[in-house]
């Protein structure tokens, strides 16, 4: 990670050179020849991380350079610290300037002196880098011999799929006939088939057993297996295809094949499968770069050959490969019984039927709950478990211990090995988001833009044009989901995901590595009392009570706490000791208050307060002039200081009070701001604030903002707002509550123009009209209309319903009196329809051709709803239907075999009914047998 290390310092020195006042006066000779420095041996670093693994000394070297960049940061770190606290402003600054001047010149020559310092160990560095011939180790495809071991220890464990015995694979019978389908499939062109996963996830098992079926070997004429390395030549994919084809037919087999050249081997292939129909494996593909100088080898004669490509990449699956398109299998993890079968024929193999004790089941189970349906880690954790004691004692020290046994034991080197290459691939600017995404407990659920948020603080994401980091981070954060190193929630598009989190085995291997690498330190209360911590990241998880520091801690960077619910003393105590804090994450943690002392944090970028028991923000908040994000969410905050006005970088107001049930009318609320608010012209996002006059005239000078959210909007208000909302051409995202629900929102006054360019529209808040804007919202996504009360004439569902990119609609209390919700037409991309709190709503129809693709229907507090929606039949591609306070009659409908409705539910498979009986939340399934 030292080449991590080290960008991440140059671009700091990058922006202290652009920006320096008068804080670095006398030391910038010095900073800028330690950036001239790194920036020497930066590209060096780059390399010999490729191949540090092969070489101890090369290792020792890669540490050393990592170590220097991380002390470097430290020196200027703690010299800008000093500086900060010495500043004051106005007469009383100039006096304490004056009285400061022999510390603040003592303070520049100290740090001169030392940056001095590592400017030399930086140039030994160098020099010893000479040492070490990188283009030899590598080799012609650049990487170490460590690496080439991994691969070939990959490629024989996919190469070993083929000879699996059908009784030995289980729960993939479904998606095989499938994939076999796909290969017999009646298109003339040449095929290419798909099968994406993350590592693991029996991709190559699939793909095996489709190839060596009856049906595939006696339709086509010749077929070919080719395991694809991270580093092939082209080349040698050619000779590899060659030796398949012409495999039992050595008579033909060139022999110069060794020596042919990119030329002779096409020609050879496309003599060879000219007329033929053929299929071929390529598995293991880490990049598509190689298809257009392979493909033209694999001649498309129409006659139906179909080529297969495994990958761990989304990119590469939906790659466009040729006339003939593509087919895309995205493999699901193995439901629980298909996982605890396959645990059991591995770890039980010797007994009758595979059987696990009746002793064992429980802490088996556990255990198997741990790989996530991943069946490569289901084997191999199988294998391990076969191999021990069948007790439940030994079996519980397992699960205790299996981060050291993923870590440190020979029998699951196959899970390691595997999931290792898709981290070493990484390009080093992902690795270091990669690892961050281990601090958070395993198992969780992390927001999409809080992930990217915290990246920016910590400087992970690189500068591009024309790019702000945010979005810089949502590239990044694609291209983690895209290589299956990151899930999403199943009904989550990962071109747009919402939460994501590492698989639990993916949270192991990032945490050993980060930890190696002192990236980041997980840690509980006892560890942090017993050690010193060398990490420059900590996250602590399960404080319960007080517990002691030990150590020197001013090199830690970052520090999260989970869960914490300790004594506002020990926040204190933590305060003082991260002094060089860039990050500091305390959700959810039991403190009502902040000390004075949080304004001493001159380099903190991100300061998450949410789900805290905060009151207020100390008044020394105006001094954290670097923060980009403030998150006070859920918590106590009525209102926020005048100083925040101050905080010129901040880019992320993240402001709402405690949520209540979404039937209210104002079912969250915002918190005070300063008038002077619209001084922060670097804000992006406003979440969420009460209106004033103020706001509403001033708001179009934050020219960045592209989402705002507002709570006790008045109609006065509404002229200026509309005005405003029209100047922010950035703005995808508005949420507009009125004061209260007889307060009318008059949104005339946006243009057609502006909301053309709006993603998220919240409204909550009467209408007495539909607003003429509507129907131009062609790229809104997400229409949420809270407590509208529309008379009945104004319709505004045919305004809607041909908007092209509309995925959520939300309707709750939307007209003041209809009895009849009717979808006509349109709705084609729509997933996600909620409709709440309609009293009167006595009938909901659905046409046939409306919402082709709805997964999800909420019905919510529709008294008078008393049948099933009609229509419900055609939505077939309906997941999931939940009722909440429905009609006795409407539950029983379904409930009853002898009503009409239960056709049109029969082809829903989770339907659930929501209620409250004797004050307590409950939930039944109404679900029927699932008809495919």
């Amino acid at each position: 990670m030292a080449e991590s290390a080290v960008n991440i310092l140059i671009k700091s020195i990058e922006f202290l050179l652009k920006h320096p006042g008068s804080v670095i006066g006398g030391v910038r000779h010095e900073i800028s020849h330690v950036k001239l420095e790194l920036e020497s041996i930066a590209s060096f670093i780059i390399d010999a991380g490729k191949c540090k693994q092969q070489n101890e000394s090369l290792n020792v070297w890669v540490v050393q350079v990592r170590d220097v960049a991380f002390e470097a940061e430290d020196i200027i770190d703690e010299f800008l610290y000093h500086v900060d606290s010495m500043k004051k402003g106005g007469f009383s600054g100039r006096i304490f300037g004056v009285f400061y001047l022999p510390k603040v010149l003592w303070l520049r020559n100290k740090t001169a002196l030392e940056l001095r310092r590592i400017r030399g160990e930086i140039k030994d560095i160098a020099k010893r880098s000479k040492r070490y011939d990188l283009s030899h180790m590598e080799g012609s495809l650049g990487v170490g011999s460590n690496s080439h071991h991994s691969a070939g220890s990959v490629q024989n464990i996919g190469e070993s799929s083929l000879f699996i015995e059908n009784d030995e694979v289980v729960g993939i019978d479904e998606v095989r006939d499938s994939l076999v389908s796909s290969l017999e499939g009646e298109e003339a062109h040449r095929v290419v088939i798909s099968v994406a996963g993350m590592g693991g996830s029996g991709k190559t098992t699939l793909v095996a057993k489709a190839y060596t079926s009856l049906t595939v070997k006696k339709n086509f004429d010749c077929s070919a297996w080719v395991s694809v390395s991270q580093n092939n030549m082209i080349e040698d994919l050619l000779r590899k295809l060659i030796s398949e084809f012409f495999n039992g037919k050595e008579d033909m087999v060139p022999k110069n094949l060794e020596s042919m050249d990119y030329r002779q081997l096409v020609e050879t292939l496309v003599k060879f499968l000219h007329k033929k129909r053929y299929v071929v494996v390529f598995d293991d593909v880490w990049n598509n770069n190689f298809w257009r100088q392979i493909s033209v080898a694999l001649p498309d004669d129409k006659n139906r050959s179909r080529i297969i490509i495994t990958t761990r990449n989304e990119d590469i699956a939906a790659f466009p490969y040729g006339p003939g398109g593509n087919h895309v299998f995205r493999l699901k993890p193995l439901a629980d019984d298909y996982a605890w079968r396959l645990f059991c024929n591995k770890a039980f193999s010797s007994q009758p039927n595979c059987q696990c004790p009746p002793e064992l089941e429980k802490i088996g189970r556990e255990l198997v709950k741990t790989c996530e349906g991943l069946p490569l880690a289901i084997v191999a954790l199988g294998g391990l478990m076969g191999s021990k004691d069948r007790s439940e004692l030994k079996w519980r020290e397992v699960y205790d211990s299996l981060s050291w046994h993923i870590s440190n034991n020979k029998l699951l080197d196959e899970v390691k090995t595997v999931m290792l290459m898709s981290f070493n691939d990484l390009p080093y600017y992902l690795k270091n988001c990669f690892l961050y995404c281990c601090r958070f407990p395993m198992k969780e659920w992390i927001g999409a833009g809080r992930l990217i948020r915290m990246w920016m603080a910590e400087g992970f994401l690189e500068e591009k044009s024309s790019l702000n980091p945010e979005e810089v981070g949502k590239i990044y954060l694609k291209e983690l989901i895209s290589r299956n190193l990151l899930q999403v929630v199943k009904h989550q598009s990962f071109i747009r995901p919402k939460v994501c989190k590492l698989h639990d085995l993916m949270w192991e291997l990032a945490r050993s590595i980060s930890e190696r690498e002192n990236f980041l330190s997980i840690c509980s209360a006892e560890e942090l009392e017993k050690d010193e911590i060398r990490a420059r990241r900590l996250s602590v998880q399960n404080v319960d009570g007080t517990f002691k520091m030990n150590g020197n801690l001013t090199h830690v960077r970052s520090f999260s706490m989970f869960n914490f619910k300790g004594e506002k003393s020990l926040l204190d105590d933590l305060l003082s000791r991260f002094r060089l804090l860039r990050v500091l994450e305390l959700n959810d943690a039991k403190v009502d208050s902040l000390p004075n002392e949080l304004g001493k944090l001159f380099n903190l970028r991100y300061l998450s307060l949410c789900g805290t028991g905060i009151k207020e923000l100390p008044m020394s908040v105006n001094r954290l002039r670097k923060l980009q994000t403030l998150d006070i969410r859920r918590t106590e905050v009525n209102s926020l200081p005048n100083g925040i006005t101050e905080l010129h970088n901040l880019r992320h107001l993240l402001a709402y009070g405690k949520k209540i049930a979404a039937d209210h009318f104002a079912y969250f609320k915002g918190v005070k701001v300063p008038g002077k608010l619209w001084k922060l012209k670097n804000l992006q996002v406003l979440n969420c604030i009460e209106a004033n006059g103020d706001i509403a005239r001033k708001i179009r000078k934050m020219a960045k903002l592209r989402r705002i959210e507002l709570t006790c909007v008045k109609e006065e208000y509404m002229k200026d707002l509309c005005s405003s909302i029209d100047k922010l051409k950035f703005l995808h995202h508005i949420l507009l509550m009125a004061v209260d629900e007889n307060e009318i929102l008059k949104l005339d006054g946006v243009s057609e123009t502006r909301s053309n360019i709006f993603r998220k529209v919240t409204l909550v808040g009467k209408l007495n009209n539909v607003p003429r804007w509507f129907s131009s919202m062609l790229n809104v996504m997400h229409l949420h209309l809270h407590w509208s009360q529309l008379p009945e004439d104004q319709d505004f569902i045919p305004c809607i319903s041909q908007l092209p990119s509309l995925e959520h609609l939300v309707l709750v209390n939307a007209y003041s009196s209809k009895k009849q919700l009717l979808f006509i037409s349109g709705f084609q991309k729509l997933e996600d329809l909620q409709v709440s709190c309609s009293l009167e709503l006595e009938e909901m129809v659905f046409l046939e051709g409306v919402m082709p693709n709805l997964m999800r229907l909420h019905i919510h507090d529709c008294p008078k709803l008393k049948e099933v929606p009609q229509g419900l039949e055609h939505l077939t591609n309906l997941e999931l239907m939940n009722l909440k306070a429905a009609s006795s009659e409407l539950v029983e409908s379904i409930r009853s075999k002898e009503s009409s409705s239960r056709s049109k539910v029969r082809r829903i498979p989770s339907i659930k009914h929501y209620y409250e009986a004797d004050g307590v939340h409950a939930y039944e399934s109404l679900s029927l047998d699932f008809v495919s």
